[in-house]
């Protein structure tokens, strides 16, 4: 297989310059496990903080060399969940969603390289000032929760900024990307390597309802939505201007423009979501993936991804290369 050698693979002594996403209850120690072996580095979901599962997950893992990610303002509330995370020796520690500087003195204490996602240029440079060795830019286009900003352009302005002002930082592009033709515009894009989270969700070891795999290959990347409503029926007190990407199914459509309804209801509504999710309700409770669900056909082992996309890119880059003529 055709290796793609970027500062990324070097730097985190990897094969391929891919990472999966720590999405929050789907990226298990299983599914971290198995990207790592295959070449790219799996980061496990530390999500809103859970001691129990964290410690279950890395045992799933096993000695497999995997990172973590947390969302930060909900890290804040349990602030000793990074601390037995760390001792786990972290191949990287990812913080989204929040200023990480309270945190970043800690990881940078235990030696563990920082990986910062980044919504807006504000972020990036609120990131840097918190000492990150790897920024995420991240579209919106990415299913979970994100902002506004689009792949595209983000990405350059970003590897732009980074070239200018902190030109050791790497840069990992996010949101959108499923298959070896998005690795490898990313990489002409000025990215050192891609943070996946959609494509990996749709794997055999990710923690994902049967039903809901199944309704993200019917989809296309026309079926979702950015919406408050899933966090507002989960009870969970996300900071503005961040919302979620989600299929667009019959729960939006019930809710549509009706928060202040939904939380007056909330009493109700909350565990009626729960059970649907628990279920695997793919109509009664939000599914959470993004615009590159128009790009997924199967669910494959997640090492099958890693593949894939590795060789598919170099074939992208070797074809991209023809096309220049002297």
């Amino acid at each position: 297989m055709a290796r793609l050698v970027t500062r990324l693979t070097e730097r985190l002594g990897i094969e391929h310059p891919i990472l999966s996403a720590p999405m929050a209850l789907a990226a298990g120690g299983a599914l971290a496990a198995a990207v790592t072996r295959a070449g790219g580095l799996g980061l496990i979901g530390g999500g809103y903080g859970d001691s129990d599962w964290l410690r279950t997950q890395y045992a799933a893992a096993g000695n497999t060399r995997t990172g973590c990610g947390f969302i930060t303002w909900s890290l804040a509330k349990q602030p000793q969940l990074l601390g037995e995370v760390l001792a786990h020796r972290p191949a990287a520690l990812m913080l989204s969603f929040g200023d990480p500087a309270p945190f970043a003195g800690e990881i940078e204490a235990a030696g563990i390289p920082l990986i910062c996602q980044c919504q807006s240029v504000a972020h990036v440079r609120q990131a840097l000032e918190a000492g990150a060795s790897v920024i995420v830019a991240q579209g919106s286009e990415a299913g979970g929760h994100g902002q506004t900003r689009a792949t595209l352009p983000f990405v350059p302005e970003v590897a732009d900024l980074l070239a200018r002002e902190s030109p050791d930082t790497l840069l990992l592009a996010a949101g959108g990307i499923a298959d070896g033709r998005g690795l490898a515009a990313a990489l002409m894009l000025g990215a050192d390597g891609v943070l996946v989270g959609t494509r990996f969700w749709a794997s055999r070891e990710a923690l994902v309802h049967q039903n809901h795999h199944a309704a993200a290959i019917a989809a296309t990347g026309d079926g979702t939505v950015r919406s408050s409503l899933p966090d507002i029926a989960r009870g969970l007190d996300w900071p503005k201007p961040f919302d979620i990407r989600v299929a667009d199914n019959a729960f939006i459509a019930r809710w549509r423009g009706r928060d202040a309804d939904l939380r007056a209801a909330s009493e109700v509504e909350i565990p009626a979501y729960r059970e649907a999710f628990m279920a695997g309700d793919p109509d009664r409770a939000a599914v959470i993936y993004g615009e590159a669900a128009g790009l997924i056909a199967d669910v494959p082992p997640a090492g099958e991804i890693v593949a894939r996309m590795a060789t598919e890119a170099a074939e992208h880059l070797r074809r991209g290369a023809s096309l220049v003529a002297d």
